[in-house]
């Protein structure tokens, strides 16, 4: 890191997180509603837009008892990988901010943000696993393995130098946090059991908070990092991004086999998500906020930062 410092007035908290934490204001128990039979005659256990497959003819002429357990398997996977994410990966990228090893001053103000962060992320933690142990336990969902993404990033730490590991890891949290998924801002009430939409919102208004205050850190560090990490950083922001939006076909195919799918029909309806194009899409439409806060850094004020985000597809040439 370079010795220059950060010009601009800090601002890094989380907005008034006493008051605003689901961790400090929410009281929820997150248990499943006593009236969960009725609900689900007219309610989905995910959002219907991030299982775009559940639209697939083969499913669609299976009825809507499978509809449902395929969205109940994705349900318990998406809060499995949740759980994952926030312990291993975003609060061990909070950590490089709380102690130091980023290896620049931090701010007391940004430092404080990070614990309250932390907080919030074993928070979500919590209430995930709680939700999708009941979820699991009512369709007897067993052999739930490590989602495919928690693989490949915390791979790719193990191949990262020591001394590269701490921007690494914080990078893994500024991507995390600052991928808004727009559709699940706009569910009702109405769309979803009421314990899983209650979940989702609380879990939604801590990260966008979490996404403005990553989107801040990183705007710090880039203007202090040397010119030999920004293209280390520039390197492994590539990387990660993409291994962020690639589909777990592995684990799809588990699924889809659970309720009686062979492995050709399987296959036929997880196509479309396996081409490079959808990869594409996906990512550019998930990278709304990573790529705004980027461009608020600069990042891609550099020639040779831009091209390798358009050769990749990331962005516009």
């Amino acid at each position: 890191m370079t010795g220059s410092t950060f010009t601009q007035t800090p601002c890094y908290t989380l907005g008034d997180w006493d008051n605003k934490a689901a961790v400090r204001v929410r009281k929820d128990d997150y248990r499943l509603p006593e009236d969960l039979e009725q609900q689900l005659w007219v309610r989905d256990w995910f959002p219907p837009a991030f299982v775009p497959y559940i639209e697939h003819p083969l499913i669609k002429a299976a009825g809507r008892s499978i509809v449902q357990r395929l969205e109940a398997n994705h349900l318990v996977y998406f809060l499995d990988y949740t759980t994952l994410l926030e312990h291993r990966v975003v609060n061990r990228s909070v950590e490089t901010i709380v102690h130091g090893e980023l290896d620049v001053t931090i701010p007391n103000m940004m430092k404080t943000a990070a614990l309250q962060l932390y907080t919030d992320e074993g928070y979500h933690a919590l209430f995930s696993n709680e939700v999708a142990e009941q979820v699991a336990a009512m369709y007897g969902i067993g052999d739930r393995q490590t989602p495919r993404r928690i693989e490949r990033l915390l791979g790719m730490i193990d191949k990262i130098h020591s001394k590269h590991r701490p921007l690494a890891w914080f990078l893994m949290g500024f991507v995390s946090e600052t991928i808004i998924a727009k559709e699940l801002l706009a569910i009702t009430r109405e769309s979803l059991v009421s314990t899983v939409y209650r979940m989702l919102r609380n879990h939604l208004e801590d990260e966008a908070r979490h996404s403005r205050y990553f989107s801040e850190v990183f705007q710090f560090l880039w203007a202090v990092l040397a010119p030999p990490q920004r293209d280390q950083a520039a390197r492994m922001l590539l990387e990660i991004i993409g291994l962020y939006f690639e589909p777990d076909a592995s684990w799809l195919m588990s699924s889809l086999a659970s309720v009686g799918f062979d492995e050709q029909s399987s296959r036929l309806i997880i196509a479309d998500l396996l081409q490079p194009d959808a990869h594409i899409q996906r990512l550019r439409s998930g990278t709304v906020s990573t790529f705004a806060a980027m461009k608020k850094a600069r990042f891609f004020d550099n020639e040779h930062n831009r091209q390798l985000f358009s050769q990749a597809g990331f962005i516009d040439g």
